[in-house]
Parts: C-alpha cells; structure tokens; sequence
C-alpha cells in the first residue's frame, strides 16, 4: 500500500494517459468496426473503463501529490504534448469519463442489431477521447488540437443517418459555427504567443497579471469561442436541431461537449479576471440567452427538443456565473447539469409512461402567491445584508449579489408551489423548512466548491455593470415564474396565441439561420 501511494504521488503523467484509451479507437477501420460490431462496442466499454480508472487515479494522485500536477512528454515549437491537472481539471475529466462510459453502455442496447453500430462506437469514443484530451491539456495549442477534435469527431455522429436532410442542415449549422470559434481560438492563441513567448498555462496564468499583454484582446476572443461553443443567442439553433441523431448522442453532447464553453473560462479564469468588459458582456449574452431559452423551452411539445432548449437555458446561466465571476460555481453547475442532463436523455423514453400516470397540475392560488413574493423580498434583503456583513456593499460583490437574487427566486416559486397546494400551519412550516434547506445546500454546495477547489479558479474582478444585469435577469426570470399563475384563459386570447406561436418557433431566429446556411451550402441527403 505504501509503494501504491509512492507511486501515485510521483505519476504526474497519469492524466496524460486517460484519453488514450479512447483515442485508440481512431486506429480501428471502418470495415472491421462493422463487420465485428457486438465486439467493437464491447472494446469501447472496456476502453471507456479504462479511461475512468485512470481518471480516478489521476485524481487520487493529486489529492496525494504538489497541486497542480505539471507533466510535458514532448514539444514542438508552441505546441507541447503536455498536461496541467488541478482541481478543475480532477473535477471534470472523472466526470467525462464517467459520463462516456455511461453513453457508450447505452449505446450498446440502444444500436442493437443497427448494421453501422460498429462505425457509431468508433466515433463516439474518439468524441469521449477528445473531450478528455481537452481537459488535461497543459498547452494551449494542444487545446485547441483537441477543441478542433472534438467537433470533427462530433460531426460524424451528427451525420450518422445521412440520408436525414434535417440532420445534414444541423450537422452542416453546427460545423460552420464550430469553425468560427476555432478561428477566435487561432486568433487567441496569435496574440497569446505573441504576448508570453510561450503557449504553456503555467506561464500564461503567472503573466496574466502583466500590464503590457493584450489580454483584453485576448478575453474577448475567448468569450467568442465560448459563446459559439456552448449555443448561446443566436448561435444556438443548432443544438435543437440535432435531435435527428441518436439518443446516446444528444445525451453527451448535451451532458458534455456542451460544457466545453464554460471549461473554457473557467480554465482561463486567470486570464478572464484581468479583462472585466469581457466578462460582463459574457454576462449580458448569458442572461439573455437564459431568458430566451426558458421562454422557448415551456412551449415546446416534443420531449427532446424540451430537453434541448432547457439545455440552452442551462448554458446560458452557466456564461451568467462566469461573466459573474462565480467560476466555482460555474464548475458546480456543470457538474450537476451534467448528470441530471445525461440522466435525462437516456431516460427519455419513458417519459410518456410516466406522463400517463401523473394527474393534472395542482391549481396555484393568490395565498401561494403572495407568500412567494414576500419570501423573495425577504430572501433578497437576506442576501443583501450578507454582502455587507462580508464586508462590501451589494453592487460591489456583484457575482455573490446577483446569484444569490436568481437563488431567491428559485426559492419563491418552490414556496409559491408549495404553499399553493397545501394548507394549515403545518404546511406552511414544512414549505418554510423545505425552502430554508434547499437554500441551505445551495449555500454549503457553492462555499464546498469554492474551498476544494483553491487558487485552481481566479477571483471575481470589480466591476461596473455586472450587477445591473444580474438584477434585470433575477426579476426577468421573477416574472417569467409568474405564468403560471396568469388564467388558463389567457391562452385563448390573440396576444397569447400570438405569443404562444412565435415563441414555439424560436421568434424565428434560427428560421433566418437556417435559409442562410441552406444558400451556402445546400443540404442533399445520401443513401447511408
């Protein structure tokens, strides 16, 4: 046992091996994937197992080992075959390694008898590979070799079923958004070279402090990347769209590659902190985005496409926490979005059973109501007070202020549903305890967050406008909650049919999208 944790303190090249097993599958051909399909998806099992174990064991080695774990096998000019593992990185590379290894066991009963199964486990575990490589790497043109893999490994998947023209436009929309955030990212990377000498994140964090790099420059065009990246207004109809592909594809893109963006900033959080604007934008685009996906998302009848704009939503508060600064929390998000996402993909199919057996909605009343709204404004005092108990004013803690707002409606509507469907002091003590527990967890959840994982993130910048736009968005999703309580009436009436329709279709944004990258590039379906 002793030799075993030798061993592990001094294995900092144990993250550089977890992607390898995945990315061997890149060496299969196509024919023998086919032809041999029970075992090819059997080996990619085995390599997804593989892939996990070292992850877990990379993890435990910097647990025992000097944190972060720095390890270079090899470099070519400003490209070296190297990885940075901290906790952010321990954090997300066991749990892409634990969600690949899901997907590609459900794939396994969900391709069953499909005579291209074995072409389908061969670019899903080149897609788990990259996701993998991305995380650990130490290099940031090793990044985005493996930014750039991810997608083109992706784009196989999206055209596993090519005689669909509905998935060739969206594999086509996805590839050509992907394609401009590669640019930022070479761009980025321009100035970045430029600027340090060097491409290695060690040297890159301890020079972000530096007065004289463009890291203004710099952030911005990270902010796009991430943007693209993650489907964020207006570049996000992409990712409704690519319901044509399988099940077990939707579940990683939307449970993994989708995260991408936010691991993005919060990898560079050193970088980010020093360029305040670009955060803020970020922040602007994510609130937005968040809005826009929520209002989409209730209207939506199909169960995927549901799933898919409640994934755009997600994201979009995820780019709200960054922008923010709450970068633990981001990671936070990323993790419990990623399981619960994951979870419900591959659980998509009984949807309808469970549908069948629930009863109708319970009927809210104005009680419920008005308590809710007098728990926000307490909830919102409370919040306001512990920022100047901490030693700022509310406007100065934006990040802390604002999500603690958002944290404040979320309790509200739980209150409002609460108290609207019971009665009796009983009920509404329960509603208060139930309440106060979940707004407990959520605080020890975040602080837990913050305290594992150190000086792995930066922290929050000062800024000007961020906290405008977190209130506009607390009180924006305040009033987006408040829907449910309008008359079931009013649904009948022109403006809200009139409503109900444009946003059914996305308020036609990715309807304008979709004629312009059918004038580029025309899709024409092909016998698979």
């Amino acid at each position: 046992m002793n030799q075993l944790l030798a061993l592990l303190q001094s294995a900092d090249f144990l993250p550089l091996l977890a992607p390898l097993p995945l990315l061997a599958a890149l060496l299969l051909p196509r024919g023998i994937a086919n032809a041999r399909p029970a075992a090819t998806g059997k080996a990619a099992q085995f390599l997804g197992l593989l892939s996990l174990l070292l992850a877990l064991l990379s993890a435990g080695a910097l647990a025992l080992g000097a944190h972060p774990l720095k390890f270079t096998a090899c470099s070519w000019g400003p490209l070296a075959l190297s990885s940075y593992f901290d906790a952010v990185s321990a954090v997300m590379l066991v749990l892409a390694a634990f969600l690949a290894v899901a997907v590609i066991r459900f794939s396994a009963n969900y391709l069953g008898g499909n005579p291209d199964q074995g072409r389908f486990f061969k670019w899903l575990s080149v897609t788990a590979g990259c996701v993998l490589l991305l995380v650990v790497s130490g290099n940031l043109a090793l990044f985005v070799l493996a930014w750039m893999g991810v997608s083109m490994a992706l784009h196989k998947l999206l055209t596993f079923y090519p005689d669909r023209p509905a998935a060739l436009m969206a594999a086509r929309k996805k590839f050509l958004f992907s394609r401009l955030g590669d640019i930022a990212l070479l761009v980025a990377l321009w100035f970045a070279w430029r600027a340090f000498g060097t491409l290695d994140y060690a040297a890159l964090f301890a020079g972000a402090s530096r007065e004289e790099a463009p890291l203004q420059t710099i952030a911005l065009l990270l902010v796009v990347a991430a943007v693209l990246k993650s489907a964020q207004f207006p570049f996000h109809g992409w990712l409704p769209d690519t319901m044509e592909t399988p099940t077990p594809v939707s579940a990683l893109m939307h449970a993994g590659i989708i995260n991408a963006g936010g691991f993005l900033i919060i990898r560079f959080s050193p970088l980010m902190a020093q360029a305040p604007k670009a955060l803020e934008l970020l922040a602007a685009v994510g609130g937005f985005t968040a809005l826009f996906g929520s209002l989409v998302m209730i209207t939506q009848t199909s169960v995927k496409r549901t799933l898919a704009f409640s994934t755009v939503a997600q994201m979009g508060f995820m780019m709200l926490q960054c922008g923010l600064g709450a970068f633990a929390l981001a990671l936070l998000h990323i993790a419990a979005h990623s399981l619960y996402k994951a979870h419900a993909f591959l659980s998509s199919g009984s949807v309808i059973a469970a549908s069948r057996s629930a009863g109708s909605p319970p009927a809210r009343s104005y009680r419920g109501l008005l308590g809710a709204l007098a728990a926000f404004a307490a909830a919102g005092g409370l919040v306001a007070l512990l920022s100047c108990l901490s030693g700022s004013a509310p406007w100065e803690d934006s990040g802390r202020f604002g999500l603690g707002l958002i944290l404040a409606v979320a309790l509200a509507q739980l209150l409002w549903h609460w108290w609207s469907t019971s009665s009796g002091a009983i009920g509404f003590l329960s509603g208060l305890a139930v309440a106060a527990g979940v707004g407990l967890l959520s605080v020890a959840l975040h602080e837990g967050t913050r305290h594992l994982l150190g000086d792995s993130v930066a922290a929050a910048p000062t800024f000007t406008m961020a906290w405008p736009i977190a209130l506009l968005t607390a009180l924006s999703f305040m009033l987006l909650a408040l829907r449910a309580f309008l008359p079931p009436t009013w649904a009948s009436t022109a403006a809200g049919r009139t409503l109900f329709v444009h946003a059914y279709n996305g308020f036609y944004v990715n309807t304008a999208a979709n004629r312009l990258i059918a004038s580029i590039w025309p899709p024409r379906a092909r016998k698979s």
